[in-house]
């Protein structure tokens, strides 16, 4: 099994780029974000993961680990394929999937191709035990979202989520904010001081 490629990027289609490794060019399955963030000419490294069927051999490249965890994760779920997947992480960053997951976003979720609304529910209901562990960057304020999620955060934490929400900022801003308020009010702050200092931080 090849887990991970390093050489030089030979050529870059709409879905997929060709990695020269030593004179040796791989074809690797990406998501437009990784897509983007390659040169033809450069030097780059992609985690692999291989398909084998009977009748084909296909590697998918990710530029983290991370990425290609979510990519397996996000095919546990009945209704997505290896293109539906790539599609997800076309649109979200792991960390933005993971926060998307915990606040139970199906909008989120659904903005990637190819998710029509049931696929998105059973992603963030199937998904929402499992996607702590692969939260990244974003596992500092997992748990907060995922009581948000559930409808089960305190009062004054829900109440200042909804209000920094109807002044325009999304809901993963609105509880990143919210949560940074909290650990300067500490827990038994009132709504109105989480909103105030949540606008804030995200004035910042």
């Amino acid at each position: 099994m090849i887990g991970k490629l390093k050489g030089t990027i030979d050529e870059i289609g709409d879905d997929h780029v060709l990695i020269d490794v030593h004179g040796v060019c791989y074809e690797a399955f990406c998501s437009s974000r990784t897509l983007s963030r390659m040169a033809i000419g450069e030097a780059a490294i992609l985690f692999i993961e291989t398909y084998v069927r009977e009748d084909q051999l296909k590697l998918f490249g990710f530029v983290s680990a991370l990425e290609r965890e979510w990519f397996n994760l996000l095919q546990s779920v009945q209704g997505v394929g290896s293109k539906v997947a790539l599609a997800v992480l076309s649109t979200l960053t792991p960390s933005e999937l993971a926060n998307a997951i915990a606040l139970q976003d199906k909008t989120a979720v659904s903005r990637a191709p190819g998710v029509g609304p049931k696929v998105a529910v059973r992603l963030v209901t199937e998904l929402k035990n499992k996607a702590p562990a692969f939260a990244g960057d974003a596992s500092a304020n997992i748990g907060l979202k995922q009581e948000l999620g559930e409808g089960v955060a305190s009062a004054p934490v829900s109440d200042a989520v909804s209000a920094l929400t109807n002044l325009g900022y999304s809901r993963d801003q609105a509880a990143n904010a919210v949560a940074a308020a909290m650990k300067t009010a500490g827990e038994g702050a009132d709504s109105a001081k989480l909103i105030r200092l949540g606008l804030k931080e995200l004035a910042r």
